[in-house]
């Protein structure tokens, strides 16, 4: 057998999506921002640069905001991945999703769902956050509009509501 017919070989991968267990065969060089979208169904993570540059793939992984582009689905065996179809909850949007949407951070809406991610697992670590650490934990995200005051904004009126 070939070195490429090794490396298209499946394996059944078992991680917690959005908190649903799932199992899945994927093969061994498939990075998670592709399962994700063509395996899981989830769309909502968009695939942008494919270099982790743009932040437009955020997941959180295991809690920390990770783009998704730069890990290999395998190398999330037993884990928990969250995207944005995951934070809203019995009908009603995340406070995050509700914020950029009311002031306007989601502006073309190509980087939001990245965006909401690594919002989200900075205000999980930090709850209080100042400007600068809403900045720092949303500079690996790139908005195309660059409509930054916004979406920082979003970010600072989602802490005043409560988880």
């Amino acid at each position: 057998m070939d070195e490429t017919m090794l490396r298209r070989r499946k394996r059944l991968l078992g991680l917690n999506v959005n908190g649903r267990w799932r199992e899945d065969a994927v093969t061994d060089d498939m990075l998670l921002v592709d399962y994700l979208r063509d395996i899981a169904g989830l769309t909502g993570v968009k695939t942008g640069c494919d270099g982790g540059e743009c932040g437009a793939c955020t997941v959180l992984i295991d809690g920390e905001a990770t783009p998704s582009c730069l890990v290999l689905a395998v190398r999330c065996e037993g884990r928990h991945v969250e995207t944005v179809e995951g934070l809203a909850a019995n009908g009603r949007l995340h406070r995050l999703q509700q914020t950029f949407h009311e002031r306007l951070g989601a502006q073309c809406g190509f980087c939001t769902p990245g965006m909401i991610m690594a919002a989200e697992g900075l205000l999980r670590r930090n709850p209080s956050p100042t400007d600068e650490e809403i900045r720092t934990a949303l500079s690996g995200n790139l908005c195309r509009c660059t409509g930054y005051a916004k979406i920082v904004e979003s970010v600072q009126a989602a802490v005043e509501i409560a988880p």
